[in-house]
This record gives C-alpha cells, sequence and structure tokens, in this order.
C-alpha cells in the first residue's frame, strides 16, 4: 500500500515546502495538491519543491485547466523533477466552475475530461497536437515543454460512476476516488475500475487505485476526530448523492449542512455536522483507529494508494475561523503515519 499527502496548498509557502520535504524524507509516495484558483498555485509550488526532495513525486490532483495547458505545465515539472511528476485530471470542482459562470450540467464533465485526457497524452508523447474535437481544437499546436518520463502517469478523478470509474479504468493510469470512506464505497469504484481496465485488455492491478480521504490523526484521538468534523461539511457539499449513499449517508442527512455553508454560516454548518457524520466521511483518531479503518474500509476493496489530506488546525482555522486546539500540526501527522500507520501496510 502505497501513501501520499494531499495538501490545500493555504499554508505560509515556505511551511508548505518544508512538509514536503519532510515526507519526501519519511518515504511517502508523492504529494498532491489540488488546481484551483482557491488556493496558492501549486505549479509554482511545486516547481519550487522539486529542487529540495529527491524521490516523491509531484502533480495535481485534481485539475481542470486547459489540457494543452497540463500538458506544458506537467512537462515542465517533469523536467524540473528529474522525472517524478503526474497529474490527475478530472471534470472539477462544480463550486469554483459555478463561479466563473459555467453551469457544469451543460458542458458533458465525462466526456470534456476524456477528451482532455487525450490531448495532454498527445501532446506529452510528441510534443505537438492536430485535434478536432467536441471541445478542444488545435492545428499543428506545438512544445517545447517535454518530459523526462517516458510516459508521465495520467490518471483520472472520479466519485459518481459507473462511467467515470469505468473511463478512468480503461483509459488512464489509475484513478483517486475523493472523499469516501466505506467499504461499500471502494468495492463499487473498484468493480466500474476493473471493468474498464478489462475491456481495454490491462491489468487493473497495475493500476493506480487512490482514496483520497479528509485526515486527521494524532495523540488525542477524540481532538483529531474534532478537527476533522470541522471540514468533512465543507467536502460534502461537493459530494453527489450516490456517493453518499454508498458511504452510509442520507442525502437528506447532509442538506442542511450544505445549506448552511451555501449561505455563508460555516459555524453552524460545523454545528449541523455530527460526530457520526464526519466518521462516515473521514478517517480520524488516533494512529490505531485510523490503521483500522483503512484496514476494515478501504484496504479490502483492492485499493493500494492512500492519499492523506491532512487536516489540522491551522487548515481548520483558515477554512472555518474555528479554533481547535491541541489538534496535531501537519508534521506531526505525517510522521505519525509513517511511524504507525505505515508500517501496518507493508
Amino acid at each position: 500500500m502505497k501513501f501520499s499527502y494531499a495538501m490545500l496548498p493555504d499554508y505560509p509557502l515556505r511551511e508548505s515546502l518544508a512538509s514536503i520535504r519532510l515526507a519526501d524524507e519519511l518515504g511517502f509516495h508523492a504529494c498532491y495538491a489540488a488546481d484551483e484558483t482557491w488556493h496558492k498555485d501549486m505549479w509554482l509550488l511545486f516547481a519550487a519543491a522539486a529542487g529540495s526532495t529527491e524521490r516523491i513525486r509531484l502533480g495535481p490532483s485534481v485539475t481542470l485547466r486547459e489540457p494543452s495547458l497540463v500538458a506544458q505545465a506537467v512537462a515542465t515539472l517533469d523536467e524540473l523533477s528529474d522525472g517524478r511528476a503526474e497529474a490527475v485530471l478530472s471534470s472539477g470542482n462544480f463550486g469554483l466552475l459555478a463561479q466563473y459562470g459555467v453551469d457544469w450540467k451543460r458542458t458533458k464533465p465525462l466526456s470534456r475530461t476524456k477528451e482532455a485526457l487525450g490531448v495532454v497524452r498527445t501532446l506529452l508523447a510528441d510534443g505537438a497536437i492536430t485535434h478536432h474535437g467536441e471541445f478542444y481544437t488545435y492545428d499543428g499546436l506545438f512544445t517545447f515543454a517535454r518530459p523526462v518520463q517516458e510516459r508521465v502517469p495520467l490518471k483520472l478523478g472520479a466519485m459518481r460512476g459507473p462511467r467515470s470509474f469505468e473511463a478512468a479504468g480503461e483509459l488512464s493510469d489509475g484513478c483517486h476516488h475523493a472523499l469516501s470512506c466505506s467499504r461499500p464505497a471502494y468495492e463499487y469504484a473498484v468493480r466500474h475500475i476493473r471493468a474498464g481496465a478489462e475491456r481495454a485488455g490491462k491489468d487493473w492491478r497495475a493500476l493506480d487505485i487512490g482514496a483520497w480521504v479528509v485526515f486527521a490523526t494524532g495523540p488525542d484521538g477524540d481532538t483529531a476526530k474534532d478537527a476533522a468534523r470541522s471540514m468533512v461539511g465543507i467536502y460534502a457539499s461537493s459530494m453527489p448523492p450516490e456517493q453518499l449513499i454508498r458511504n452510509g449517508v442520507d442525502p437528506a442527512e447532509v442538506e442542511p449542512v450544505v445549506a448552511a455553508i451555501a449561505e455563508g454560516d460555516l459555524a453552524r454548518g460545523i454545528e449541523l455536522t455530527t460526530p457520526s457524520l464526519a466518521e462516515r466521511l473521514s478517517i480520524a483518531g488516533t494512529p490505531e483507529e485510523c490503521a483500522a479503518r483503512i484496514r476494515e474500509q478501504i484496504a479490502p476493496a483492492g485499493v493500494n494508494h492512500i492519499i492523506c489530506a491532512v487536516t489540522d488546525r491551522i487548515l481548520v482555522q483558515a477554512f472555518t475561523g474555528r479554533t481547535v486546539e491541541g489538534v496535531a500540526d501537519v508534521n506531526e501527522q505525517l510522521r505519525l503515519i509513517h511511524d504507525r500507520i505505515m508500517p501496518e501496510f507493508v
């Protein structure tokens, strides 16, 4: 089982760089970040990190930029990191798209993402593209940005399914499934990833099947759970009803939380996020509690990659204005994952 660190690049940049260096030293597989306008630019951050790390892989999980720009950026990052770049593409954060005036329901999100994947792959492989598709058109577009890796790993992010999971298995190098924390949800995802892979004549077990989870750990398990609870409502607002149900959550249970957050009342949204709801939609507690949840709910489904979206006091404060005292900081949590969780999955 691989373990990676998923960061929101909202900390002071020097602190983020120090955390990436620590994750590298501890042997984490990758560091991922959201490529969204809401956050500091992850491409610039990872370009800086490339020069001070040796093994850790770097890239967006997820990105929704115009695909020729993704190809240019990931090829440049691959050169800077000497072959450690990768990317996870997605139809995007629908809340962010709404702020750009884009109605995602009218954009054929999966078809657009599949076409974007093909554009990125072609530009990385050939350095040039002529393409007249449904969403993207290029006439002899070329780039001098060339990757070091013979094949840069390109994966898809998927949440709803089943077609998105099957597309990831059929067309890409893997799938990152965000926010689910239950065995039924991952069995569903893996079943459809496998179907897509087998349709393409690929071994599904060779794919990167990642569980991107809201995560918090520390010596005080209750405090870690409270920190995760502060963030669950914000994340759950982007989960489709089908995914909530697969995680044992009635969509009606989340509606008051989402409504409060949409009105800007984050305090009320957190108040309405019950400990029971937070437990179903996060991995949180002592390292032993977190390891048990992964072992019981995620690993048996065929997932081979745990992507820890580490939540600490600074992140909670930045997003919600709420102060949760006693929560282990990012670096302490990375050490706890390395020392007390990763050895359970060797």
